[in-house]
């Protein structure tokens, strides 16, 4: 494996482009008033998958198939990277098979499965069920997306990264939610390519911090998962997205989940975006870091938006994290 670059990058988004148009890229007046910053934020959630992980898993197949003889996609996931192996595989004209964990989000479930994904539930986490997909892969003889190792994938992400950077003429901080640090990785390498004094923060679930221990640590660390936020979820550190974490993010932060569900709330109201909690961490990290970021230009990922109803009535209920009064 190596790393990825911006040549890289830039090839990916001239691969995803004819499938996925550049998704919005907006200021927000409220936030950027609460915050006294200049914030941005980059909405990943108008995407066909309602996710930037249609980008990675699109960029990994088609480069596959460029290699020739490509019979058919599997992958593991807690939803948003199945559902965009799934959409990605029906572009391409092949099958696919999804591994979920056993406790999946029915919303994400039932999207994959839309999307005419082949769907096994399977494992306790993500990565029991990455153990069973990549072994299927190999009885049946189709593509094993490595959404952690696979360097498409992070190159795919990274073009999230690539359209902040060209968009803006100054760029001082990035915020990034992070599970298994793909679009940490890809992100970073693009922006900091054409900002090279731009800082890239990542922002994990307390209930999962085994990417955020692993940078703390300095070596790959396996931490349970307990969070309502499945898409910030990862026990196992996977190798090049952790190689390439510590090469090119400044700082990661920790959120808890109700601060998660009382950005979700902010978010909706303030941006009227709905967002699920993992696409609201990038919020939380800017709040955290609100003395740090006063008068700087500032960019935010919101990740994905495939929440339950369950969860999003929760968010409701709560207090924002930052009210339309600005009010923090």
């Amino acid at each position: 494996m190596t790393h990825p670059t911006l040549q890289g990058i830039e090839t990916a988004l001239a691969n995803i482009r004819p499938h996925i148009p550049e998704t919005p890229f907006v200021r927000s007046e409220i936030f950027s008033r609460a915050l006294d910053a200049n914030v941005w934020l980059k909405n990943e959630t108008t995407t066909p998958i309602a996710s930037f992980k249609l980008r990675g898993a699109l960029n990994a197949l088609i480069h596959a198939k460029a290699k020739g003889g490509l019979k058919g996609a599997t992958t593991s996931s807690t939803g948003n990277h199945g559902q965009g192996a799934a959409y990605a595989a029906r572009l391409l004209g092949v099958p696919s098979d999804i591994f979920l964990p056993a406790k999946a989000n029915p919303v994400k479930a039932a999207m994959i499965e839309a999307f005419g994904g082949r769907l096994h539930k399977i494992g306790r986490d993500i990565d029991e069920a990455k153990d069973a997909s990549r072994q299927f892969g190999k009885d049946n003889g189709v593509f094993f997306i490595d959404d952690g190792d696979d360097l498409d994938v992070m190159e795919g992400a990274g073009t999230v990264g690539l359209e902040i950077a060209r968009s803006l003429d100054k760029l001082d901080m990035v915020f990034v939610p992070v599970g298994g640090a793909n679009l940490i990785g890809g992100v970073a390498t693009a922006v900091k390519a054409v900002h090279p004094k731009a800082r890239v923060i990542g922002i994990q679930a307390k209930g999962a911090p085994t990417m955020h221990d692993s940078f703390q640590a300095k070596t790959r660390l396996e931490r349970p998962c307990d969070s309502i936020a499945d898409g910030l979820t990862q026990r196992v550190a996977p190798q090049l997205a952790f190689d390439v974490m510590m090469k090119t993010t400044d700082e990661m932060l920790l959120s808890t989940d109700d601060e998660l569900l009382r950005a979700v709330r902010a978010i909706a109201e303030c941006a009227h975006v709905l967002v699920e909690p993992a696409g609201a961490a990038a919020l939380c990290a800017a709040f955290a870091r609100r003395s740090a970021i006063k008068g700087k230009t500032v960019a935010l990922i919101l990740s994905g938006a495939n929440l339950t109803t369950e969860l999003l009535q929760k968010a409701l209920s709560m207090e924002p994290l930052v009210a339309l009064d600005g009010a923090k």
